[in-house]
Formats: C-alpha cells, structure tokens, sequence
C-alpha cells in the first residue's frame, strides 16, 4: 500500500507555490488530476500534443530526448515539488521531450485551460513557472557548455554532483543519491558511453570517493568530486 502524499510538504517545497499562501493549497490541487504510474511507465512522448502540465508528488520522473540515431540523452530528473511539461500552456505546442517514471511515482496534471485559470486566479504562479523555466534553460547551457569543454570525467563527476545535490541523503557511507540510477543511465545523462562511465566509477571506487552498487551510488567524497570538477 502506497503511503499518502503529504501535500503541506510538497506545497513548501515546490518552488512553484513560492508567495503562495498555504491556504490555497487545496483549491489549486484540486483544479488538477492525481495519478500514479509504475516505474518505468511513459506519462507523455517526445513529439505528441503537450496536453498536460505535472506536478510530481511521490517518485520522481526521468525526461530524455532521442537522437537521430536513436541514442537516448536524459535531460533531467524532476523531483517530488517538481513541475514538468509547461509547455502544455502554449497551444499548438508538442512535448519536447519523453518523460517515464524513476520507481513508482504520484502526480498531478493541470490541462491548457486549467493551469491557465490557475495563472489567472494566482499570478505567482505564472511568476514562478517562467523562473522554473529559465532556471532550467540556464542549466541546459551549462550542461552544453561543458560537453564541448570538459573532459569526460569532469561530465561524470558534476553529473553525480547535480544528482546528489537534488536527490541527496545522507547516510553513513555518505550522501545516496536516492533513487535507482543505473551506469547507462548516468552515461545517457553526462553524453557519454557505458564503458567510460564504469571505467570511471570503478577508478573513483578504488579512491574512495563513491561506493556503488545495482542501480546505487553513494557519494562517499563530494570535495573530491569538486575538486576534481575544478582541476584543469
């Protein structure tokens, strides 16, 4: 049995609901519509009309963009608090990218004319939504910016340390990033091959930075990782 979501949580989290009065909370989500999805299932593909914005409230969900060539490229990972696809807002307009739930996740999705009210009836969030949106444009060229600039490894290390930042937890091997990551999709994420990512991994094993297991990596070291993402 699933455990309940704690809205109040969620809504103090959530950079959308920032200036947002706490009182609200149950007028906005109850506009929207719940869900929940077992891993790995797709809420929306790369392509397809973008019909819906989400609020993840449990889990999380991986979005990815295919090339060409059919190769994936893991875009980002959107948290519990996190708002994904606002791109349902502009008519006429397709997803950009897949998005597939990381273990089993909870959302809410709001329509067009829904989340249009909602930025009607609480301009904030219109606020908010466009700060989360060039937040996230800032980090895609960053993340550019170092794949023409950085040496692989550097790729991998500020990858676990993205990771770590948003999905941290503390424990005492050191801070888990939590939730199932495999070594293909850390290679996916830092646009890079498997070979190189195990290769890395085991190397930083042995120094002790990270600890690894099945879909599990700890981060035993985080300035080493720093230190490493700053050397030339």
């Amino acid at each position: 049995m699933n455990d309940p979501v704690n809205f109040s949580d969620i809504f103090s989290r959530s950079d959308l609901f920032v200036g947002i009065e706490a009182e609200k909370i149950s007028d906005i989500f109850g506009f929207g519509s719940r869900a929940i999805y077992k891993s790995g299932a797709t809420l929306f593909r790369e392509g397809d009309p973008a019909l819906k914005s989400y609020l993840v409230l449990k889990g999380r969900l991986k979005l990815s963009k295919l090339h060409e060539d059919g190769k994936e490229a893991i875009v980002r990972y959107i948290n519990p608090g996190g708002l994904t696809a606002v791109v349902s807002v502009f008519k006429g307009k397709n997803y950009p990218v897949t998005a597939q739930a990381v273990g089993s996740s909870e959302v809410i999705g709001w329509d067009r004319e829904t989340i249009m009210k909602l930025m009607a009836a609480y301009p904030q969030i219109a606020i908010n939504s466009l700060r989360m949106v060039v937040e996230r444009l800032d980090d895609i060229q960053r993340r550019y910016l170092e794949l023409q600039t950085e040496r692989v490894e550097q790729r991998i290390a500020r990858s676990l340390l993205r990771m770590m930042k948003q999905s941290g937890r503390k424990i005492g091997e050191g801070v888990l990033i939590d939730f199932r990551l495999s070594r293909q999709d850390l290679a996916d994420y830092a646009g890079t091959t498997l070979y190189t990512v195990s290769r890395t991994l085991s190397s930083w094993e042995k120094k002790g930075w990270i600890t690894s297991g099945r879909k599990r990596i700890v981060v035993a070291d985080p300035h080493a990782l720093v230190a490493f993402t700053e050397s030339g």
